[in-house]
């Protein structure tokens, strides 16, 4: 792989070298985004778990890589049963991580060093102890339908009552929960501490455009916004029933009933009134700007969907939708010995589907998903890097990639994710998400140099006294230093407007050119 590596560099290296100036562009287009993953990326408080102050210190560090946008994953007031994407309250701060005057320096010095900010929205659920699921548990008439209840159904042989449905939650297990107090059954598509929302009741849509408008007002740039297919669920029928999703036709793939692979999700995910809320959305975005002044603000939806599904997110050719519909393709359809042929034609699928006058996203990494350099193997992270950062469009790269960050082990016994906990000894490292969530390598100090403690809230990789950001910096030649390269290149005019053509030679060699 190395000659593939060393033949496309040079011929995008020499392409580049002919472009002529480009057209102004609007601030997100063909940008590169990183993805902060907060409690993991620096602490400054010597508590073991990363904060808003840490990420005010290291902006600059991102400006100069050449980042153009830090997205931070949630750092709302939270009971932390899914770090974080379990909100309590929407409008507040997480102690761990700071204060709202933290957060608004944060702001602050990101303009200073030029680098925009886009926040978490989670707005499927919200936490259990957030106050209006507190009140509609408890009947208070303004927030009594805010989430999805129901009495459940009766056995017919048992008597016994039990779930409205067989829908079976992302986590394992039945989506229904009974709470004693209210007498009913909440969905839950995720954690029983994450309940989900009514978006069939107009004040749940309102109130979660109130958290929207909120933020912006703070001076964010725009939201990635959280497990959009979620939002809605299949209506109730005339006799106030839901109806079971059917099992998968080949069950030996995925035989366990407490599984979410069991069924096929054609009532719990994907519904039609989806795309309408993301265009809802969209147009605040859009209305926020002509009222207030100032750059775009951007949305960016997170939405494991079909191909032709996903592609409807970025608008219906009447209505606007997302900027950047997160393309996942690298990361579900590719693995570590797919083949040149296969991925190029990913790349075509997406590029010659998009509509019109909208932008490509490429997506290599993030916090639910094993680490790049560990699927694809360390000596191929380059590569792959280089394949981001020349593609058209925008680019969106995991805190941690641009070392080459691998996953780290994490034992059962020590496993912190719901999605690991909630499966077996045997099955979770799979599931798991911690190996890729643990602290960023910033130098060779104890700890990392993430945090100034004597612990961290996940382990540090036995590697970092040789990998890290300080290590990397000072190399002549290393991860860091090739990123720092290819960003530089992607600003050319050639890789911002240029024709693109690309030709896998055999099942090892691509060859593509990028040339205005």
């Amino acid at each position: 792989m190395q000659k593939a590596t060393t033949a496309l560099f040079f011929a995008l290296s020499v392409l580049a070298l002919f472009a002529s100036s480009t057209q102004g562009k609007d601030w997100w287009e063909n940008g590169n985004y990183y993805q902060i993953y907060p409690r993991s990326f620096r602490d400054s408080d010597g508590d073991g778990i990363g904060d808003l102050n840490g990420v005010t210190e290291k902006l600059q560090y991102l400006k100069d890589i050449g980042f153009t946008a830090a997205w931070l994953s949630p750092i709302f007031k939270s009971p932390m049963a899914d770090f974080g994407y379990d909100i309590s309250d929407f409008y507040q701060i997480h102690p761990e991580y700071g204060t709202m005057e933290d957060f608004e320096n944060m702001i602050k010095k990101a303009k200073e060093v030029g680098i925009k900010i886009i926040l978490d929205f989670v707005p499927n659920h919200s936490s259990d102890e957030n106050e209006w699921f507190i009140k509609s548990v408890d009947g208070d008439p303004a927030y009594a339908d805010f989430y999805i209840w129901h009495n459940g159904i009766v056995n017919e042989t048992t008597g016994e009552r039990q779930p409205p449905s067989n829908w079976v939650s992302v986590f394992r297990y039945s989506a229904w929960e009974w709470n004693d107090v209210r007498q009913q059954y909440y969905l839950h598509q995720f954690v029983t501490k994450q309940p989900d929302l009514n978006y069939r009741n107009p004040a749940v849509v309102n109130e979660m455009k109130n958290v929207m408008r909120f933020w912006l007002g703070k001076g964010v740039a725009g939201f990635r916004i959280d497990a959009v297919p979620y939002l809605f669920e299949k209506d109730l029928d005339r006799y106030n029933n839901y109806p079971d999703e059917p099992v998968i036709d080949d069950v030996s793939t995925c035989p366990d009933p407490d599984d979410a692979c069991h069924l096929k999700h054609i009532y719990t995910q994907d519904q039609p009134e989806t795309l309408d809320m993301v265009y809802q959305w969209r147009a605040l975005a859009d209305e926020f700007k002509k009222e207030h002044g100032g750059d775009t603000r951007i949305l960016l939806t997170e939405a494991y969907t079909s191909f032709d599904n996903m592609i409807l997110y970025y608008g219906n050719g009447i209505r606007n939708g997302s900027h950047i519909p997160f393309n996942f393709d690298f990361l579900t359809n590719l693995q570590n010995d797919t083949k040149a042929p296969t991925v190029v034609e990913h790349i075509e699928k997406w590029l010659n589907a998009m509509p019109e006058g909208v932008i490509a996203n490429w997506v290599l990494g993030n916090h639910d998903n094993k680490r790049l350099a560990s699927r694809y193997g360390v000596q191929r992270a380059d590569l792959f890097n280089i394949l981001l950062q020349t593609l058209p469009g925008n680019a969106v790269t995991y805190n941690g990639e641009e070392l080459a960050m691998t996953d780290v082990y994490i034992s059962w016994e020590d496993s912190v994710d719901p999605q690991a906990c909630n499966s077996d000894p045997d099955r979770y490292y799979d599931l798991s998400r911690d190996p890729a969530r643990t602290p960023y390598q910033w130098d060779a100090s104890p700890n990392a140099g993430f945090t100034s403690g004597d612990h961290t809230w996940l382990p540090v990789s036995d590697d970092y006294k040789q990998n890290n950001a300080l290590a990397q910096q000072r190399a002549p030649q290393s991860h860091l230093q090739i990123m720092k390269k290819l960003i530089r290149l992607r600003k050319e005019p050639s890789f911002q407007d240029g024709d693109f053509n690309i030709k896998a030679i055999d099942d090892d060699l691509i060859i593509y050119s990028r040339q205005k």
